[in-house]
């Protein structure tokens, strides 16, 4: 059974920075694309960033420069480095594996 296990949401004031974790188990991730979204309230699911099984890197224009999307293959991990918070990156932020989502980790930017 495939699972994913988002970690290190939390509150930040605005302009600090989080990184998220997103561990999977129950399937290699070596050879495929993965994914961040989120969700805030009242709003659709969003994409926020890709990686590549190779490393290429696709971001969201409201994110680009301020989050970095990376992966270790050997920890079967993905993780988003967020810099620069705004209030408007509050939200439920999702790691996707094709066909499969974890539950989400809440990040909320308040002062």
């Amino acid at each position: 059974q495939v699972q994913l296990v988002e970690s290190g949401g939390g509150l930040v004031r605005p302009g600090g920075s989080l990184r998220l974790s997103c561990a999977v188990s129950g399937s290699s991730i070596n050879n495929y694309i993965m994914a961040w979204y989120r969700q805030a309230p009242g709003k659709q699911r969003e994409f926020v960033a890709s990686i590549l099984s190779a490393g290429g890197t696709v971001y969201a224009d409201s994110v680009k420069g301020r989050f970095t999307i990376s992966r270790d293959n050997t920890k079967n991990t993905i993780y988003l480095q967020m810099n620069s918070l705004k209030s408007d990156d509050t939200a439920n932020y999702y790691c996707w594996l094709p066909s499969y989502w974890g539950q989400g980790t809440q990040v909320t930017v308040s002062s």
